[in-house]
């Protein structure tokens, strides 16, 4: 296990792990995860000379957990991340890492704080511009409004998907993380669930699970979201108006930092959309992107599906800053 220091912020406090010395890099994980989904980039990336930082987001594991819905919102966060930036690093920026949900953080932390970023890297969920519409629109247009299930929209409503993930932490967890997996065969995530579906409807418990996840790794988180819960989690979901009002401000701004973007072939992010040629868009929006790789047969846990390949971009990239 690293170091744990907690980071006192002025609304909340976060957990933060720690492994070696040099120039700051603080990962910020996704959902359902935490810090411990960045198990196998922390010794490396700290041998590489640096010093890293894989936070707790608010909400989870063992950090503060607001109740108010818009305590989670994207301002809140990108203050997050640049808080502990000026806390660990006061006297230099540092260099982000995020994936999933974390990509997002990072991403709009990169644009809306340039003075606290180096350099900015995403997994999973590419970065697209300042948004020109919430996201809420283009889920009631392509999934809500044709009756279709769409997992955002489940979480839109407080209560039921707090219970039904709760009912029992790890199987959750279990079925969520192997339905987008690189490992779940076509057809495992249901495309065809109707609106008003849960999440975990008809999703299987895969066994034995992907040797990329052991048991004690599924303990582990088990055990965090049996302590933190999933409100915090959720939360996330139920700001996309609030995010979209609060990130207009920015139309028209570029990340300008070098920038570094790694996807998974299988990964449902990158297809439920329908985006299109994502580097393109990537290339547009961020001035000094060097390097924008889609990992075959990897899912949407990039850099827990596939730790090796992630480090070998992920290494150099840091190298050439």
């Amino acid at each position: 296990m690293p170091n744990f220091q907690t980071i006192d912020l002025p609304d909340v406090s976060l957990r933060a792990a720690i492994e070696g010395q040099g120039p700051l890099v603080v990962m910020v994980h996704g959902f359902p995860e935490s810090w411990y989904s960045w198990r196998h980039q922390m010794g490396p990336v700290a041998q590489a000379g640096f010093k890293v930082c894989a936070l707790d987001v608010r909400g989870y594991g063992g950090s503060s957990r607001p109740e108010a819905i818009e305590a989670y919102d994207m301002e809140h966060m990108v203050a997050d991340v640049a808080g502990v930036i000026e806390t660990l690093s006061p006297d230099a920026p540092a260099v982000l890492v995020g994936h999933d949900w974390g990509a997002p953080i990072v991403w709009n932390t990169a644009l809306i704080r340039p003075d606290r970023v180096r350099a900015v890297a995403g997994l999973s969920v590419p970065y697209t511009g300042v948004p020109k519409r919430p996201f809420t629109d283009l889920i009631e247009n392509v999934f809500t409004s044709r009756g279709k299930f769409f997992y955002q929209a489940w979480f839109q409503n407080v209560g039921p998907a707090e219970a039904e993930l709760e009912a029992d932490p790890r199987a959750s967890l279990r079925k969520f993380y192997y339905a987008i997996s690189g490992d779940a065969p076509d057809g495992t995530w249901p495309n065809d669930k109707p609106h008003g579906a849960t999440l975990l409807e008809g999703l299987v418990d895969p066994d034995p699970f992907p040797a990329w996840l052991t048991d004690s790794d599924l303990d582990y988180y088990a055990a965090e979201f049996e302590r933190s819960g999933f409100p915090g989690p959720l939360n996330r979901y139920r700001n996309h108006q609030r995010d979209f009002e609060y990130l207009s401000q920015f139309e028209g701004r570029k990340i300008e930092q070098p920038s570094l973007f790694i996807g998974g072939e299988r990964d449902l992010v990158l297809s439920m959309l329908g985006r299109g040629d994502l580097v393109e868009i990537m290339g547009a929006e961020m001035t000094d992107l060097r390097g924008a790789d889609i990992l075959p047969g990897c899912g949407h846990w990039t850099q827990q599906e596939r730790p090796e390949e992630v480090n070998a971009r992920l290494l150099p990239w840091l190298a050439s800053l």
